[in-house]
């Protein structure tokens, strides 16, 4: 055999994997191969592996038997829309995509050329964990991936999806990546199993309860997707791409759009209700006003008393941060505020502009959210729209109360545009609650408490609970129709496309983790 036959014979057996036998396995329990996963992902005919012929070095446990071309892992790089991205897939077929010391080599081989070349990285993961066999080799190929991840981290976008197991210390990758896809029935990623949960604290739990994409999407907050199945999960991830900058110094991509840059939308008017204590859903607002009504959501599943996720104005991709009174009325808490912190920080680490919709009556009470420390994680999402230097405008439809005024992307903390409708209530709480403290000993005397306290709350109301006093004092810079938005918005963003501020030079801030 010559030396091209050699070449085609290890390629061939790369391709192969663990075997047809184990790939029918595969898609029986509904899952894609690792090379079906990557051709799907990228666009046809531009995935360059890299490190096909590799092979694990071990040579305990009778492993140098077994060696099989590429370890087990598929490394390489593609494009996405005709956009240049790195990728690794495990594939499960070959030890149960265990990561060893050289395939672990491989995943940093492609974190380091995605970092130098500023490009997004792409990890489809499907990994039953460390090889035990190699001990701490492959412990330390995990760390290894840690920091590259830590460093890329602000730098290029980061993707993780679960497309099957991930346990153990392989969860922290993911977790420091920024966006986490998770496929409903298949995946599932948690540090300790049910078998350790069940002998430590006798605890009965399923794997699809522990760490199931349910369970990370609506509990946890881990997972940031779910999709039905592999081929829908990397049809996702092509989608946030589209919204996404190849890196830190990159602008996010523009798209034509023939949705006009002045379009009004007279159902704006009446969409939020006469009576303050009414829900209405955000989403509807924001698809009104977004280029053809197209609305990519972060997190649904999660606090959905706030809304985040990714829309166009004018074909320019933005960040969207919404309180949701149809959730809770929309009130702050320990969960959507650690959610919404940690989607501005994203959206500023790669100049996304943020869009801010502000209907907020304040934060959660009760002893579970203070207990559980309420202060620290609200001041995340503090910290996050104060230290945020992209252009960033802010639209009081309603509610703006307390503290969670001045947290939501308010005047105070660098917000260039603040806008308001004329059904904004801005104030330091609602009228009835303000009502009963200022007149407490007035009330307490009144002939009829009941009429003294309607009027007392009227009077409060068209003083206070409305945008007249902010506008005065310059912390709204207009108070405009609710049909206006969309113009409004896009004429903001053009005017601050050129928009550059600084921050007091440090290593980094101590944000309140």
């Amino acid at each position: 055999m010559n030396r091209t036959e050699e070449l085609r014979r290890r390629l061939a057996a790369a391709e192969e994997g663990g075997g047809s036998e184990r790939r029918k396995r595969q898609h029986k329990e509904g899952k894609l191969s690792a090379r079906e996963r990557v051709a799907l992902l990228l666009d046809e005919d531009t995935f360059e592996e890299l490190d096909k012929l590799v092979v694990h070095r071990c040579r305990d446990f009778g492993m140098h038997e077994t060696q099989t071309p590429g370890d087990g892992f598929i490394t390489g790089w593609g494009r996405i829309d005709d956009r240049l991205v790195y990728v690794f897939a495990q594939d499960f077929t070959v030890f149960g995509g265990s990561l060893s010391e050289t395939n672990a080599q491989k995943i940093c081989k492609v974190m380091d050329l995605a970092l130098k070349n500023g490009a997004p990285l792409i990890g489809l993961n499907d990994s039953g964990g460390a090889r035990i066999q190699e001990g701490v080799l492959s412990l330390g190929g995990y760390a290894d991936i840690f920091l590259r991840n830590t460093l890329a981290s602000g730098v290029v976008p980061q993707i993780s999806a679960i497309m099957g197991p991930c346990a153990g210390g392989a969860v922290y990758s993911p977790a420091i990546t920024d966006f986490v896809f998770m496929v409903a029935n298949t995946s599932y990623m948690f540090v300790t199993g049910p078998d350790v949960i069940r002998t430590v604290t006798h605890e009965e739990v399923t794997k699809e309860e522990l760490g199931g994409s349910q369970t990370h999407n609506s509990v946890s907050g881990v997972g940031h997707f779910i999709a039905a199945d592999d081929a829908e999960c990397l049809r996702m991830i092509r989608g946030l791409l589209s919204y996404l900058p190849q890196n830190n110094l990159d602008d996010p991509p523009r798209r034509a759009t023939s949705d006009p840059a002045d379009r009004e939308d007279p159902a704006l008017d009446s969409l939020v209700p006469a009576e303050s204590n009414l829900p209405y859903d955000i989403k509807d607002v924001i698809a009104r006003v977004a280029d053809d009504g197209e609305f990519f959501e972060v997190h649904e599943h999660f606090a959905p008393n706030i809304v985040v996720g990714f829309a166009r104005f004018d074909g320019r991709s933005v960040g969207i941060v919404a309180n949701q009174p149809a959730h809770l009325a929309g009130c702050l808490d320990i969960d959507s505020s650690t959610k919404g912190g940690r989607f501005v920080r994203f959206c500023d680490a790669f100049n996304i502009p943020i869009v801010t919709f502000v209907d907020v009556p304040g934060f959660l009470p009760g002893t579970e959210q203070e207990f559980g420390g309420i202060i620290r994680h609200g001041a995340k999402l503090l910290y996050a729209f104060a230290e945020a230097t992209v252009p960033k405008i802010t639209i009081i439809t309603r509610k703006a109360y307390g503290g969670a005024y001045c947290v939501m992307g308010s005047k105070h903390v660098r917000t260039d545009i603040n806008y308001a409708w004329p059904s904004a209530e801005i104030a330091v709480m609602g009228p009835e609650g303000a009502v009963n403290i200022i007149y407490r000993r007035e009330l307490s005397t009144a002939t009829d408490p009941a009429q003294a306290r309607a009027e007392r709350t009227e009077e409060f109301r068209a003083r206070f609970a409305s945008p007249w006093v902010a506008a005065e004092r310059g912390f709204i810079d207009a108070v405009i129709e609710p049909r206006q938005t969309r113009g409004k918005i896009i004429r903001a963003l053009r005017m601050l496309e050129t928009k550059t501020d600084t921050m007091p030079r440090k290593k980094h801030g101590n944000i309140p983790l």
